[in-house]
């Protein structure tokens, strides 16, 4: 029994420099409500796959403004995690602050980069200056999710949904006069980095900047007929001063007919919903014929300043926007895939697809994706502060939609590197 006793205690003493020699990753990702279940996953099978590493979570940031911001102030006391996830439109933030570590060794060192599935137009969104900074993870455009009961209800065929803005204004005006309080349209205008606004200006051929970024360029005929139309879902299609929060849980107590929304809230649609109703999604409409969306959602950035932290976190990022990463995510979330691996693979995406319809309209819109503007200088985030203000204007019909938008660029433009 003592040599029992004595060979477990050196079979302990054996494990334990092994146990001490696991290199901890720290990451903080934003929107706890979408993410949490997908990254407590993405740690057990990255861990199962990389055993001398372990991740540790810290607490997640509230949204995508917020997350920049607590970078930022982590950033001068020292206190930076190893890998932070970061909108796409805000890396620019981190990049020219010299704050985010460039990839261009990491990437080096890979044999067949694009062959593990990370294409041009993926990598694009991580690039600034020619140099990869940031590796997507969650991608998206923006969708329309609509009740089919209501819809019906309201003399629609779900199955033929309007696809441009005046259908989707008449048939709104059908759900809302069916009464009982209901809605029947609701923009998330208010959906960080101003997504939601640069979604109409984009769709209508506009830009946010003048080619130099020297000057606004959202006053332009795109922007205008994107300032008119916010304010027509006001006037003519009755839309509510709702806060984000509280129109996403009208939608899914069945109160919304039609709601402007991110494909990453897919499946919290799915479980907000709770079969009380059926509900399908349909694309975004763009008007013009050179219209473009701008593609939401994050991307990973290494933090971490030393050798071998960047070395676990460089693992942990390629496992992440990797095709096991991305099914991950795109099984508990509803954004697209970064990896183009995944999606037409039989032991991956393809029969998840196959059963999800709703999660194939961001992809038919793959043709039209942008990157996210990141205006330059550092008042990135008070600018979108500011045109949130004065959309709000718009929305609360306190300001004529064109008065709106002089003050917007005005305002902006001041706010912008002289």
């Amino acid at each position: 029994m003592k040599l029992a006793y004595i060979a477990a205690a050196v079979a302990l003493a054996l494990a334990a420099p092994a146990m001490a020699q696991k290199t901890r990753i720290e990451v903080q990702y934003p929107l706890g409500f979408i993410f949490d279940p997908v990254f407590k996953d993405i740690k057990t099978e990255f861990e199962k796959a990389n055993p001398s590493y372990e991740v540790f979570y810290r607490p997640a940031y509230k949204e995508y403004e917020d997350a920049a911001q607590t970078a930022l102030r982590q950033s001068i006391t020292k206190q930076l995690p190893d890998v932070s996830f970061q909108a796409i439109n805000l890396q620019r933030i981190f990049v020219d602050r010299g704050i985010a570590q460039d990839l261009t060794k990491f990437i080096a060192a890979e044999k067949d980069w694009k062959g593990q599935g990370y294409s041009d137009s993926m990598m694009a969104l991580g690039t600034f200056g020619g140099k990869p900074y940031g590796l997507a993870f969650a991608v998206s455009t923006p969708i329309i999710y609509f009740n089919e009961d209501l819809v019906r209800k309201a003399g629609g065929d779900p199955g033929k949904f309007p696809n441009t803005w005046e259908g989707i204004f008449d048939l709104a005006k059908k759900i809302e006069a069916l009464g009982n309080d209901t809605v029947g349209l609701y923009h998330s205008w208010t959906i960080t980095g101003n997504w939601m606004w640069q979604a109409l200006v984009m769709s209508y051929g506009g830009t946010m900047m003048s080619p130099d970024e020297k000057k606004v360029a959202f006053d332009g005929p795109g922007g205008q007929q994107a300032i008119d139309l916010l304010g027509r879902m006001v006037t003519d299609a009755k839309m509510p001063n709702l806060a984000h929060e509280a129109a996403r849980q009208s939608f899914f107590a069945g109160k919304v007919g039609i709601w402007t929304e991110s494909t990453s809230l897919l499946r919290v649609a799915d479980d907000g919903v709770g079969g009380k109703f059926k509900w399908r999604t349909a694309v975004f409409p763009v008007p013009a014929a050179d219209g473009r969306l701008p593609t939401g959602g994050n991307a990973a950035l290494m933090f971490a300043a030393t050798p071998e932290k960047q070395k676990g976190a460089w693992a942990f990022m390629k496992f992440i926007s990797g095709a096991d990463g991305a099914t991950i995510m795109v099984k508990g979330t509803g954004y697209m895939p970064p990896n183009s691996l995944p999606a037409d693979d039989p032991n991956r995406l393809k029969p998840f697809y196959a059963t999800k319809p709703n999660h194939l309209t961001s992809l038919k819109q793959q043709k039209y994706m942008t990157p996210w503007y990141a205006f330059p200088g550092d008042n990135g985030l008070k600018i979108i502060a500011v045109i949130k203000d004065h959309l709000q204007s718009v929305v609360d019909s306190s300001t004529k939609p064109r008065t709106a938008l002089g003050a917007m660029t005005k305002d902006v433009q001041a706010l912008l590197p002289k």
